[in-house]
């Protein structure tokens, strides 16, 4: 049996970036990661540009100007300014070429023929110069960025609609459990409603993970071989959810073995979630997690979440870790390290009543879990601890 970081440590060890391409339609790429740089076919803007309302004005020594035209966004058109002339344009326009200023609304006089400037100006204000954002055939953006909404609508303003962005991993979730039935069925004595899987499932939604499939295998040695062999087969991630413990019906352990599936830990020293197993065959990474479903869960966030992370080269792999003080007091055995369900607010945590890694109730009560470490027996009231942010 290992400890929580050496758990952590094998994962982010045996869990490698995927590296494969896949072209997505820019408005469907949020949150995917650039699978190679990404060159601009135009110049931003591409072509001056008025940055407000006012007047474009080709400079001269007088305060008046004459206005020849209107130019709104849009237009097309080019009119060609002499010396102490000038035309009305509306921000986003196109600055005609003739024109070297644009000079504020505000900081004019409307006069019988055209105007009068109320203040000085310089030489090109105001203007949003061809090329000033970037010029055509340079990088847009380099290879890994991820992206953000900016980066999408920065991507879209240059004409880019499909982007090569690094594959998320394909992902499996295999129930097993003749006691599991659908919430549609009648609950008959000895049977329980199925929720890992949707648990599990939206977990991942949460993360923007999308391709996801659902598998359901009673306690039956065979039917759990050929399953786990076909997904191993064509799936990047599996999560196995129960059986992977030792008694004469949980036919997982054995079904791994057979597959000749490399274990690299069996066990941790936690709670909940002792009975993890961590493997992996050829690329495929396998975990198989506790059949209770807040001890899944955990399992879920401290150890599925980081191997999700390194598969999409992300630099930061683990959820994110906070020292604060203690609402609460709680004692256990020293020996293994423990996860409490826990709700964090105005930089303090309350650990809840109700840690059983069978319920979820308490779990759905909470925004953080405090990790109690192997050699700590008590927390007290006003304790500095370690407080694990669960994604909102």
């Amino acid at each position: 049996m290992i400890s929580v970081k050496q758990a952590i440590d094998l994962v982010i060890k045996n869990c490698k970036p995927l590296l494969k391409e896949v072209v997505k339609p820019i408005s469907k790429s949020g949150n995917y990661h650039l699978y190679k740089d990404i060159y601009s076919p135009i110049s931003m803007p591409p072509f001056n540009q008025s940055a407000m309302d006012g007047y474009a004005l080709n400079l001269h020594k007088n305060v008046h100007y004459k206005i020849i035209q209107e130019i709104k966004a849009g237009t097309n058109s080019m009119p060609i300014l002499q010396v102490g002339e000038a035309v009305r344009i509306f921000t986003g326009a196109p600055v005609p070429d003739t024109a070297n200023t644009v000079i504020p609304q505000e900081k004019v006089s409307i006069e019988k023929e055209g105007i009068r400037l109320l203040t000085g100006i310089e030489m090109n204000r105001n203007i949003r110069f061809k090329g000033e954002e970037i010029e055509k055939g340079n990088i847009a953006l380099k290879k890994d960025t991820k992206l953000t909404a900016a980066a999408i609508g920065y991507l879209s303003s240059l004409g880019i609609t499909e982007v090569p962005v690094y594959k998320k991993p394909s992902i499996a979730i295999v129930n097993t459990g003749n006691e599991l039935i659908e919430a549609n069925e009648p609950l008959t004595y000895g049977k329980i409603y199925e929720s890992n899987s949707k648990m599990l499932q939206n977990a991942l939604y949460g993360l923007k993970f999308y391709d996801i499939t659902i598998h359901n295998v009673k306690d039956d040695y065979d039917k759990t071989y050929t399953t786990l062999q076909t997904l191993i087969n064509t799936k990047d991630l599996i999560i196995i959810s129960g059986g992977i413990s030792v008694g004469d019906y949980d036919f997982v352990g054995k079904a791994l073995k057979a597959l000749e599936v490399n274990q690299l830990f069996y066990k941790v020293k936690q709670k909940p979630g002792k009975p993890l197993y961590f493997g992996k065959k050829k690329e495929t990474i396998i975990f198989a997690l506790p059949g209770n479903p807040a001890a899944a869960l955990t399992c879920f966030y401290m150890y599925v979440y980081t191997a999700l992370q390194r598969m999409m080269h992300r630099e930061i792999t683990t959820l994110p870790k906070v020292h604060a003080k203690s609402n609460s007091t709680f004692k256990r055995k020293k020996g293994t390290s423990q996860f409490l369900k826990a709700i964090f607010e105005d930089g303090k945590v309350t650990i809840l009543e109700g840690q059983s890694s069978a319920m979820l109730k308490t779990f759905a009560l909470s925004n953080a879990l405090v990790l109690v470490p192997e050699n700590k027996e008590e927390v007290c009231i006003n304790d500095v601890v370690e407080v694990i942010l669960l994604p909102v």
